[in-house]
């Protein structure tokens, strides 16, 4: 299972790269559960970056707005960002959600290597507008022409995704992505001892953040040993698969 590391700038990108992250997310917390940063930071986290080394970049947690999303989708594409994550924050429905991945999915297709990756929230039930479920993440973004789905959790206050779906749960899920021909990653204020878990459900992806920072939260100043660590948890047991 790959690391994939959040980061909030070049220095930090730096330090996650040389710890062994696999994938090196920029974005923004400040500006909620999938932040975007501007295109200036993800080129200068680019630039930073090995170049065998992906980067990906979150756009925001978008409301129903197709137009402005695939436009910031290219936005941070032409910046950088090999894989660009659209949070579904203001989508509830299939349909809408489909409208919208589509939109910024065609809006990628002129810059080579982009990678579309759909977001929802293990915990879409307790934001008030009632986010997609989770559980139809992987059909939609196969009707959607996505190749990567991301579970995080929307609401960033130390409850972590394991709180919200259970490992069953999870497993099911990534097993309904497999079979699309997806590939899942598991986000969501995961902590060293989660990744075991997530990675027995068969994740291809962890994704962290405050679990990587030196005071255990998400606006705290990246930790190099801590990253080192996580890498550890989350490949541990891959030579023997």
């Amino acid at each position: 299972m790959k690391l994939l590391v959040s980061v909030v700038d070049a220095g930090e990108a730096r330090e996650a790269a040389a710890a062994g992250a696999d994938i090196v997310d920029v974005k923004n917390p400040a500006e909620g559960s999938l932040g975007a940063p501007s295109p200036a930071v993800i080129a200068d986290v680019r630039a930073a970056v090995p170049a065998e080394r992906p980067v990906s970049a979150a756009i925001g947690d978008m409301p129903n707005l197709p137009g402005t999303a695939a436009l910031a989708a290219l936005g941070a594409a032409r910046s950088g960002a090999t894989f660009v994550k659209v949070g579904l924050w203001g989508v509830s429905t299939e349909r809408d959600s489909i409208e919208l991945l589509r939109t910024v999915r065609d809006g990628l297709a002129d810059v080579p290597g982009a990678v579309l990756v759909a977001a929802a929230y293990a915990d879409a039930r307790r934001v008030a507008h009632a986010p997609l479920a989770p559980q139809l993440l992987p059909r939609v973004a196969y009707a959607a022409g996505v190749g990567v789905c991301l579970l995080d959790t929307a609401v960033k206050d130390g409850r972590g995704l394991l709180e919200w779906l259970s490992p069953d749960v999870l497993a099911s899920l990534v097993a309904d992505a497999h079979a699309a021909g997806l590939q899942v990653a598991l986000a969501g204020a995961l902590r060293a001892e989660d990744l075991p878990v997530v990675r027995d459900t068969g994740a291809d992806i962890a994704g962290v953040r405050s679990a990587a920072c030196r005071d255990g939260r998400r606006t705290g100043h990246l930790d190099a040993e801590r990253v080192r660590a996580l890498r550890g948890y989350a490949t541990a047991g891959d030579s023997m698969s």
